[in-house]
């Protein structure tokens, strides 16, 4: 892989928060993804739609680098991920960073999964503190108050010594948010963090989503919940066969160009 005027650092306040150009990903001889190119501006909302098996939520993996590129570029608030450019005989290349420093740069970025993973045997407010204590190196007392004040955030003040089995599933999503808050992110990944939730607690988790928007965090949301899309994004992406199909503002659902994504949308709707 050798690097391109295209990855050069962008400066200035205008430059995205995440900037994707030509993403791939192999899994074997699979093309999972097939060279995706996503903007995504500061204090945004991206909202991405489409089928299972779309490469939604590996995409989201590779911004997080959950899983490596194996083609394309993704950056950071102009940061380059993953790699670093490096002059050898005279040839620009890119060489691996180490797991220090992805895991320094992955510090950036706040991730939310379908599952919660909380520790079982730690309470709501043991679960937000755990990084900023083991990783981030925060006293215990600073993670503390920080991690009330991340509970509070998501409305559950009054959960502080709770272990998850005593939580309801949209409770545990959003101390999951909290946790991921925690570590003060600038960016925040959501891959469809409601659906292992039964239909009535979706719309607390989803809230307290809204709430983060409303705040100013830039998100990337994979969901398949149209209503939110169409109130919070800032852009819609739509996905299908590790392509990007179609985009635009929150209006394309209504409108949407593409059969592709009209079908799409006319099962889900």
């Amino acid at each position: 892989m050798t690097t391109s005027d295209t990855n050069a650092q962008q400066g200035g306040a205008a430059a995205p928060a995440v900037q994707a150009e030509g993403v791939e990903k192999y899994f074997g001889s699979l093309r999972v993804l097939k060279g995706i190119d996503m903007t995504v501006m500061p204090g945004t909302v991206t909202v991405i739609l489409g089928p299972s098996g779309s490469g939604k939520s590996t995409f989201l993996r590779l911004i997080n680098q959950l899983e490596t590129l194996s083609g394309g570029s993704i950056t950071i608030n102009g940061e380059l991920m993953g790699y670093r450019p490096v002059t050898r005989h005279g040839r620009r290349m890119l060489q691996t960073l180490n797991e220090k420093e992805i895991a320094r740069q992955r510090a950036k970025l706040g991730m939310v999964f379908q599952r919660f993973n909380l520790f079982p045997h730690k309470t709501a407010l043991e679960n937000v503190m755990e990084a900023p204590v083991h990783v981030a190196g925060e006293p215990k007392d600073q993670a503390r108050g920080e991690a009330v004040a991340e509970l509070e955030r998501v409305g559950l003040g009054d959960r502080l010594d709770y272990y998850p089995a005593q939580l309801s599933g949209g409770q545990q999503q959003r101390v999951a948010i909290a946790r991921a808050l925690a570590m003060k992110p600038k960016i925040m990944l959501f891959d469809e963090p409601t659906s292992a939730l039964d239909p009535e607690l979706v719309g607390e988790v989803l809230g307290v989503m809204r709430s983060l928007a409303d705040e100013g965090m830039t998100m990337i949301v994979v969901t398949h919940e149209i209503g939110f899309a169409r109130e919070v994004a800032d852009q819609i992406v739509f996905m299908d066969g590790g392509v990007v199909v179609e985009r635009g503002d929150s209006g394309i659902v209504d409108d949407p160009k593409e059969p592709r994504f009209r079908d799409f949308l006319n099962h889900v709707l």
